[in-house]
């Protein structure tokens, strides 16, 4: 069973009934999950001089008005989170949704 909640242009996507959760932001017809590998990319396009045709090929993305448009869909939480800090966010996320 998938289960997907909308929270913006970014959508949480419950996997199975264990609860195992993901988060997608759809670029065009393209999903991209966060996790921890995409969270470093992200990190380091904040903090270095990274510009959008560098960051489109880190993340397999055709070129940098995807990239734009990934960036502008990411929610700042997400964009600031720590890539070590993830996996905690997400089931802490995940314990304070009421269950339906």
């Amino acid at each position: 069973m998938i289960t997907i909640i909308r929270v913006g242009l970014c959508c949480l996507k419950v996997i199975d009934v264990s609860g195992a959760a993901e988060y997608v932001v759809k670029v065009r017809d393209k999903e991209i999950v966060i996790d921890e590998k995409v969270l470093a990319v992200l990190r380091e396009y904040l903090k270095t001089p990274m510009g959008l045709e560098e960051l489109a090929e880190k993340l397999g993305l055709e070129g940098w008005e995807e990239a734009y448009e990934f960036i502008k869909a990411i929610p700042a939480w997400i964009l600031w989170t720590p890539p070590s800090m993830w996996k905690y966010r997400k089931e802490w996320i995940a314990r304070s949704k009421p269950t339906q």
